[in-house]
């Protein structure tokens, strides 16, 4: 299914019965990452999973995305498919998005889960981000898929699971190349810390043990500054936890999605 909303058009799934939740999927992603979720949550939840702008089958834009944009264009989906109130689970950028959606459309969020992700990216991080936009301009999604998969997995899952690892590797590989830049230009501005202290909803903040990328310290700062917030710590997890260590991340986000 597809809705137009806030200038683009957005590409989306809906499965299952019951109260309603979002999920939202990692840079370079597309919603197919939350399929093994989506299996384990469906007979609970009427769940709603979309691809990103820039991403899968929605627009993609040239130009620089702003995460404000990115929540925008959550606000302007959920109007458009009707939804007055959901719990909201989002992965990395997706939990970026989740924060600056929170704080600036109070209120709409029942439930927050907030995985791998982080609330602040610090200015040493500016020459990484640049180095990958610089990398796809030049050669294409090819030239980044065998460096992310190496920061998303731990080395002994990517040589246990080679199917998951070539999955994932198709949705870096089909990213169109704008909607990467553009949010790699959103995600490094990031500086929602400070201002976490407002999120009135129940939150959930889920890390990987072996998360480089936005490790166990980045989620602690999340927990500590949303008021009542709770976090989870995955072992044998990096960044892709929900694919890494699907039954312990279904368990913790299973549990307090359920209250």
């Amino acid at each position: 299914m597809h809705a137009q909303a806030n200038g683009i058009r957005i590409h989306y799934e809906i499965d299952g019965q019951g109260p309603w939740l979002v999920l939202s999927h990692s840079l370079a992603c597309n919603l197919g990452m939350w399929d093994a979720q989506v299996a384990a949550l469906r007979d609970r939840f009427k769940v709603l999973r979309f691809d990103t702008r820039g991403h899968g089958d929605t627009d993609a834009p040239a130009g620089a995305y702003t995460l404000e944009q990115l929540a925008d264009d959550l606000e302007a989906l959920l109007e458009s498919v009707g939804i007055a109130r959901c719990s909201y689970l989002g992965l990395s950028m997706g939990g970026m998005i989740g924060m600056t959606h929170a704080l600036k459309y109070p209120g709409r969020l029942e439930r927050l889960v907030l995985c791998n992700t982080t609330s602040r990216v610090g200015p040493e991080a500016a020459p990484i981000w640049k180095g990958r936009i610089d990398t796809v301009t030049a050669s294409g999604m090819e030239a980044v898929v065998e460096p992310t998969l190496a920061r998303w997995f731990t080395a002994p899952f990517l040589a246990r699971r080679p199917d998951v690892a070539d999955r994932v590797g198709a949705m870096i590989r089909a990213t169109p190349v704008a909607g990467y830049i553009g949010c790699c230009h959103a995600i490094p501005k990031i500086d929602l810390t400070d201002q976490l202290g407002a999120v009135k909803c129940p939150a959930l903040v889920v890390a990987g043990d072996q998360d480089v990328g936005t490790p166990v310290e980045m989620a602690r700062a999340i927990q500590l500054a949303i008021p009542g917030a709770q976090l989870a710590v995955i072992p044998s997890a990096s960044h892709l936890s929900n694919l890494e260590q699907p039954e312990v991340f279904d368990y913790f986000t299973g549990r307090f999605l359920a209250g």
